[in-house]
């Protein structure tokens, strides 16, 4: 089902592009913004793990730097059937953890050293898991189109909002029409980014679920989230514009966001997430 949902997001993105594309620019207004757009995103879409890593100061571990951690990473990535991906070790108390790269040979999971303290063993598997199922599913592809999509449609909004304030316009009609323009290009970008921020969410689920199969336990996971969203809540990071830019790509938001912020959030409540593992639980 939350494959499903992906696809029919994904083909709503596109429907709003060549949408608001064809209303505001015509065709060649869409192509044009599409690839400037692609041309963005496929650059952080191969170099984006070396950035991420590199702003939370990740530092790369071997066997012998970590045997626990090592050892339980590569079990699980046999058991998902993946390539060995480098593990790397964020110095911060906020407990969480996050996977990327851009395919399964240059995939890279990083936990922190507050969830290494905060969780068990089997409960870090459960985490590791589910990061190992973005990676399976390869959710920083399925990402990078969306965000594609998104910021195409937001620079085509860009161009359509000075449209309207230097168009210009005297008769109805085209006040009607410049009316009409700016509006869309106030309204596209949030329908844009709700229909990304939704796709984000259905890949948590899955990769939720592909985490209670590796680690062989989806009330272990259950319970690990519910610790995690505790110590989040304890120890969040600063709501930074880089914090904010990379919260997608953690197992839990990494700062506590309430009133009209949670509406527009990357990850499904917890409490949701909780709940559908343990009726996998019981449907085990």
């Amino acid at each position: 089902m939350n494959s499903m949902k992906t696809v029919i997001l994904m083909a709503g993105l596109a429907g709003l592009l060549m949408l608001i594309g064809g209303y505001i620019a015509g065709d060649q207004g869409v192509i044009m913004a599409f690839i400037v757009a692609m041309g963005m995103n496929f650059f952080s879409y191969w170099f984006s793990d070396k950035l991420v890593l590199k702003m939370y100061r990740a530092q790369e571990v071997s066997q012998r730097d970590s045997p626990e951690l090592y050892g339980l990473v590569r079990q699980l990535a046999e058991r998902a059937d993946l390539p060995m991906p480098t593990v790397y070790i964020i110095p911060t108390d906020n407990p969480n953890a996050f996977a990327t790269g851009r395919n399964p040979s240059h995939a890279a999971v990083a936990v922190t050293t507050g969830i290494m303290r905060m969780l068990s063993r089997d409960e870090l598997a459960g985490v590791i898991g589910h990061e190992l199922g973005h990676v399976k599913h390869r959710d920083i592809l399925i990402q990078t189109i969306a965000a594609t999509f998104a910021s195409a449609i937001s620079f085509l909004a860009y161009m359509a909002r000075w449209g309207a304030i230097f168009g210009g316009g005297d008769d109805d009609d085209e006040g009607g029409g410049i009316l009409g323009a700016f509006a869309m290009a106030i309204l596209a970008p949030i329908a844009a980014t709700v229909i990304q921020l939704a796709i984000s969410r259905s890949r948590e689920f899955m990769a939720d679920k592909a985490g209670a199969k590796f680690s062989g336990s989806p009330l272990v996971l259950a319970s690990a989230l519910a610790k995690i969203s505790r110590g989040v809540q304890a120890q969040p990071l600063a709501a930074t514009p880089s914090h904010n830019a990379t919260a997608h790509m953690f197992i839990m938001k990494p700062f506590s966001a309430g009133g009209l912020a949670s509406l527009f959030s990357t990850h499904p409540p917890t409490e949701e997430r909780i709940a559908r593992l343990q009726e996998l639980a019981r449907g085990m």
